[in-house]
């Protein structure tokens, strides 16, 4: 199946050779409040963010309060919520009234504006608002669903947490029998914070990835703390990268303390221009800011002792030393010019020039 290289969202271009799109997921961050996710929005933005992501689910279409209820207590990052899960999802869904608001919001602070949605009536809700999708990894196995997401014609991005190589295959394939813009993305889904979560990220992922699918654009949805899984990531070639976002970790919700915060996010997102400018073309060449050093840190071959001109050269009246002008002969072209006529004097320490040899 063909799949682009390069993706466009908004105004922005994504692939290997642009820089890195940053999606701020407010989710439910908001805390049910229209005027708190309207300024989440712009914190984001002048944080560096190039998207804002909601989360658009209502609780009965997305867990099963019976389920969860016999499934037994509360475990990983819901082990520390104080509803149970039913209630948390309904205290935290987003009111589907605020889509052109927000999306009018978005627009005016420049920013893309998406979601994930998480039932069919979402999508057809949204979908004249948006100009892109996620798919979050707890739906990888939604096939179904993937595919009504592929069909609006938008791109994808398709998170791939908790799952093996033949289930995000299966994901990516139902993406792509209907859209050829897709962002396959890396992500561990585990969101309790705790630092041996680094362990768990494998972000050599993304090679498999770029084995498996040459050319695909790739992304990184995290959880963990700091800057170096998203580092990583971009070094490995990611170029969507998810964190949640939200102004201020100590508030009460799901998702606040394992957010970014825009003190944090705008460290993430210069550290990450950094090292795009670090990480560079890949050609090896002499740059531009070393053109001086090459005269100053290369050696060249150099008088030993005063030469009169008409001196045959001998290796034992040679000597490789610094500084190395851009006329100088080079020590591995020493042995060439043993043998050969000087034409000119020499003092001592000067350099050898091919001109001055017979």
């Amino acid at each position: 199946m063909k799949y682009n290289s390069t993706i466009r969202i908004g105004q922005h271009t994504i692939d290997i050779s642009s820089p890195v799109y940053f999606v701020a997921d407010i989710a439910a961050n908001h805390n049910g409040d229209l005027s708190t996710a309207k300024e989440l929005i712009w914190l984001a933005k002048e944080a560096g963010a190039d998207a804002v992501k909601f989360q658009h689910f209502l609780a009965d279409k997305i867990v099963s309060d019976y389920g969860f209820r016999h499934l037994g207590a509360q475990s990983g990052h819901q082990a520390k919520w104080e509803k149970s899960v039913y209630e948390t999802y309904k205290d935290a869904e987003f009111n589907r009234d605020w889509n052109e608001i927000l999306a009018k919001e978005a627009a005016q602070a420049e920013i893309d504006y998406f979601t994930a949605p998480y039932d069919f009536e979402a999508i057809e809700a949204l979908d004249k608002y948006i100009p892109a999708y996620k798919i979050g990894s707890g739906d990888v196995t939604w096939i179904e669903f993937i595919e009504f997401v592929a069909q609006r014609n938008k791109p994808v991005m398709l998170a791939t947490g908790a799952s093996d190589m033949q289930e995000v295959e299966r994901a990516v394939d139902g993406v792509l029998k209907y859209n050829p813009d897709i962002i396959l993305m890396q992500c561990n889904t585990n969101y309790t914070g705790d630092l041996q979560n680094f362990r768990y990220i494998n972000l050599n992922v993304l090679k498999t990835y770029a084995v498996r699918y040459p050319n695909m654009v790739l992304g990184l949805s995290d959880h963990t703390p700091g800057h170096a899984t998203v580092l990583g990531a971009i070094a490995l070639g990611a170029r969507v990268i998810e964190k949640h976002f939200t102004a201020d970790n100590n508030q009460t919700g799901p998702d606040h303390a394992f957010s970014m915060n825009p003190k944090t996010w705008k460290e993430m997102v210069e550290r990450s221009r950094e090292l795009e400018f670090a990480l560079g073309t890949g050609i090896k060449t002499v740059e531009t800011n070393e053109k001086e050093t090459v005269v100053l840190q290369r050696r060249s071959v150099r008088a030993k002792t005063d030469l009169k001109a008409g001196t045959v050269l001998t290796a034992d009246m040679l000597e490789e030393l610094r500084p190395a002008p851009s006329d100088a002969i080079f020590p591995y072209q020493k042995n060439n010019i043993v043998g050969k006529r000087l034409i000119a004097d020499k003092e001592k320490g000067d350099y050898l020039k091919q001109s001055e040899l017979e």
